[in-house]
């Protein structure tokens, strides 16, 4: 999984590099990049994921845990802790890798107005600022949407349901919530997709007009909370057959 992050950043950065006749702005490679990896790193950790629990209800090595001197919360957090760190260390890779190759490739572009002027986005930022910002967004799409795989893996014991479903919401949740934010509706409002894409608030756009940031970190927060509580509660009450 690594190698292939650091493969296709190396080769966007190659390409753009051979067939543009000046350089582009590091910044601009990088968030552009980002776009692509982080994508990338949330299908790895929703198929470790949703393989994560329903793979020991498949291969019957679930009965092999359960007979260990740990409770079952205990077992399912340390899953649910190594997904999260999983998460945590692809996306520090490819923050570091791509801020690092692309200054090599491309200078560094230090102007104090980068942000408003090259990346477009009219905030008093600094631009190493912003990008850590952008990822801290996005990361909370990303351990929503694991978390999601992580509890569709327990209830159904599926983990081809697991990862169809939370690709799903990863791919569609786009188009699903520029149809929906079409809706004059105030449930809308609460629905998942629609507040899944943070960093449009960090662009100061919001996902849909009188949304804040508190409203869709508030929304995601209840649905978090659900997806823990029916998790835990499916898989402490869940008979194993011998």
């Amino acid at each position: 999984m690594f190698g292939i992050l650091i493969i296709l950043q190396l080769a966007i950065s190659i390409i753009a590099k051979l067939v543009t006749d000046t350089d582009p702005n590091n910044w601009t490679m990088m968030l552009n990049e980002t776009g692509i990896l982080l994508v990338i790193v949330t299908i790895f950790t929703v198929v470790a994921s949703a393989d994560s629990v329903a793979g020991e209800f498949t291969s019957g090595t679930i009965k092999l845990l359960l007979i260990r001197p740990w409770s079952r919360s205990k077992i399912l957090l340390s899953k649910y802790i190594s997904l999260l760190l999983l998460a945590l260390f692809m996306a520090v890779v490819v923050f570091v890798l791509t801020l690092v190759v692309n200054i090599l490739f491309f200078g560094y572009d230090s102007s104090p107005d980068v942000v408003s002027k090259v990346l477009h986005v009219q905030r008093d930022l600094p631009v190493i600022g912003y990008m850590i910002l952008y990822y801290v967004y996005e990361f909370v799409s990303l351990i929503i949407t694991v978390t999601l795989a992580f509890m569709l893996s327990t209830v159904f014991r599926s983990g081809g349901l697991a990862i169809g479903l939370s690709l799903f919401v990863l791919l569609a949740g786009g188009t699903v919530s520029g149809l929906l934010s079409m809706l004059d509706y105030v449930w809308v409002n609460y629905i998942l997709f629609l507040n899944m894409n943070l960093s449009t608030y960090l662009n100061g756009t919001p996902i849909k007009q009188g949304m804040t940031m508190g409203f869709s970190v508030a929304v995601l927060a209840v649905y978090y909370v659900v997806f823990i509580a029916v998790t835990w509660l499916i898989f402490n009450k869940r008979d194993v057959a011998a």
